[in-house]
């Protein structure tokens, strides 16, 4: 049995605030804590209420899901932030992302599609998108910096590896024929000595050690 979610609704629109929270009530497991209408209030509602996760609409008044989402990963690193928006278009997703989000979710999928999501994003499971995977490293396509001391395990930067290709926990494990707890468990220790909070900045930090090659051009099978 998984862990109760305390989550945090930040959109401007009431309808979207009503239909993500009728997906969230239909899992006991999902514990909404509060609402906001901008960006400043859902720092001050994080800081309130202290929630699990965030979904957080990119656009708002007086401070955009962005900028919101920065400001919260610098004082509250722990809080999971998923994105939502009605476009696919990943230019603000993935610069969100590269902020700290840890997902996106587009408000026209399925409910549950939704549920499955979050459920494996409050499990520590949901894999990066293996776009954004191609995207972080189509931008670090340039010679990668000289390594520095990571303080990582052979077998840490092996997970690493595979999870800057977009493996999931489920597909790491088969590959390397272990369980996915200790995937878990292993991803856990690498963010905590690396001191980063997603699986786009751990891609981003493996291709800048030479850890990842870059994409073959038409290559789509990362």
């Amino acid at each position: 049995m998984r862990n109760h979610c305390r989550i945090l609704i930040g959109d401007d629109h009431e309808d979207a605030r009503k239909a993500m929270r009728m997906i969230l009530e239909s899992d006991p497991g999902f514990e909404i804590v509060g609402e906001a209408r901008t960006g400043q209030e859902v720092i001050c509602l994080t800081e309130q209420m202290m929630p699990d996760m965030i979904l957080m609409d990119i656009n708002m008044p007086d401070l955009n899901g962005l900028e919101a989402t920065r400001l919260i990963k610098e004082r509250f690193p722990y809080v999971k932030i998923v994105m939502v928006t009605v476009s696919d278009d990943a230019s603000d997703l993935f610069e969100a992302l590269k902020k700290g989000a840890q997902g996106y979710l587009l408000k026209n999928l399925n409910p549950s599609i939704w549920l499955e999501y979050l459920q494996s994003l409050a499990a520590d499971e949901a894999p990066m998108p293996r776009e954004v995977a191609r995207r972080i490293l189509n931008e670090f396509s340039q010679a990668p910096s000289p390594p520095r001391e990571s303080g990582l395990t052979a077998r840490e930067q092996e997970i690493l590896g595979l999870v800057a290709r977009g493996l999931s926990n489920k597909e790491i494990a088969a590959q390397l024929s272990i369980s996915e707890y200790t995937v878990k468990n292993h991803l856990k220790n690498i963010m905590q000595k690396l001191h980063l909070n997603n699986r786009v900045q751990l891609t981003r930090y493996a291709y800048e050690q030479g850890w990842v090659s870059p994409p073959l051009p038409g290559n789509d099978h990362l």
